[in-house]
């Protein structure tokens, strides 16, 4: 089965590959980004422009990164957070939080042009005081995962993928399409 899925981020694509091991079709299209924390909220309306655009079943992405010291902000905006202050800038805003607890939760929605198919992932860690690493994308710079030394974008590609959020999600749309469901 061929999936579509619908992003302009070809790092997102090669992780996806990588971990569903599945037939990968990139589209790129211009969606709204809705602005709210919640990723679900995001999800769901991006899937439906998707599929009104593609005429076919999508799968889309979304990712946000939610301090505990900020009672969930940036979430699902950080992306603009990221646009606008950069990953210097984030850990600067947090100089003065004793608490640099952080969520990284991805979620994909598979929508068939009737059922939105959640699958999320979600991993705890924290931000250090600058960013590091040269490897990932996005915000991989500024989370380091409970456990690990090592920020995202510290790691090797094979050793964020087998603990990222997005791997906790893929393996979940995985089982979910082994299963026949779609």
């Amino acid at each position: 089965m061929e999936i579509l899925f619908v992003t302009g981020n070809l790092g997102k694509v090669r992780e996806l590959q990588e971990i569903l091991k599945a037939d990968v079709r990139q589209l790129a299209l211009r969606l709204p980004e809705v602005q709210a924390i919640n990723i679900d909220d995001v999800i769901k309306l991006k899937a439906e422009e998707a599929y009104k655009q593609a005429g076919k079943a999508v799968l889309v992405e979304d990712t946000g990164l939610a301090f505990d010291a900020w009672k969930g902000l940036p979430g699902a905006l950080i992306k603009w957070f990221m646009d606008t202050v950069g990953s210097i800038g984030i850990c600067r805003m947090l100089d003065s939080e004793k608490n640099r607890t952080a969520t990284a939760k991805c979620t994909f929605d598979l929508f068939d042009g009737t059922n939105h198919h959640l699958f999320t992932g979600e991993v705890i860690g924290s931000v250090p005081i600058q960013p590091k690493g040269e490897f990932g994308f996005g915000w991989d710079d500024i989370f380091i995962p409970v456990g690990y030394q090592l920020t995202f974008a510290e790691m090797a590609a094979d050793e964020k993928n087998n603990i990222s959020m997005r791997k906790i999600a893929i393996e979940k749309l995985r089982v979910f399409l082994e299963n026949g469901n779609i």
